[in-house]
């Protein structure tokens, strides 16, 4: 495993672990994409930097594999964004994860690099998991994100009280102020 892919490992988890922590704090529901915007800009130069490097050695299995993986991600997102519990405060929409929340994205990282060492498991240089690893969270936490933010436009704003809880499941999100 060379020293880039270790770098490029422990970026990713670390942001993983950063992105799990976040989620399952009370905060504010918003529309800022900047963030996986950027992971997914980094991410995409370390694939095709990987790819670029290994150039003969990824076969078809393991490009169809990262496809499969980035499709998973995106379904795991999805199964997350309904895990998340939604309410409105102050004319807010407001946003926490739950312990669900937290198991699936263990899961979808373990999915993630469970899937490179089904296709590679002597790996010299670390596998295309650990390449793609920012570009599948930019894509499982944007997918996440856009589904989470629709549920939100369409909780119904009370009227009569301060804080109110909406949502506990896949259904009903905000109206916005």
């Amino acid at each position: 495993m060379t020293t880039t892919t270790i770098v490029s490992i422990v970026v990713g988890v670390a942001i993983a672990a950063l992105l799990v922590v976040r989620q399952l704090r009370s905060q504010p529901v918003n529309g800022n994409m900047r963030l996986p915007l950027i992971i997914g800009i980094i991410g995409l130069i370390e694939v095709t930097s990987y790819l670029q490097k290994v150039h003969g050695r990824v076969g078809g299995t393991a490009i169809a594999a990262l496809i499969g993986s980035f499709i998973l991600a995106a379904g795991l997102g999805a199964a997350r964004a309904a895990t998340v519990h939604l309410w409105v405060q102050d004319g807010q929409a407001w946003r926490k994860g739950t312990w669900l929340t937290g198991t699936l994205w263990v899961i979808s990282l373990a999915a993630h690099f469970g899937l490179d060492y089904l296709i590679d498991p002597h790996s010299p240089d670390g596998g295309i998991a650990g390449a793609s690893l920012l570009l599948y969270l930019a894509v499982t936490f944007t997918v996440q994100r856009v589904i989470m933010q629709a549920r939100a436009r369409r909780i119904p704003v009370p009227t009569n009280h301060p804080a109110q809880s909406v949502t506990q499941g896949p259904a009903q999100p905000w109206s916005g102020p």
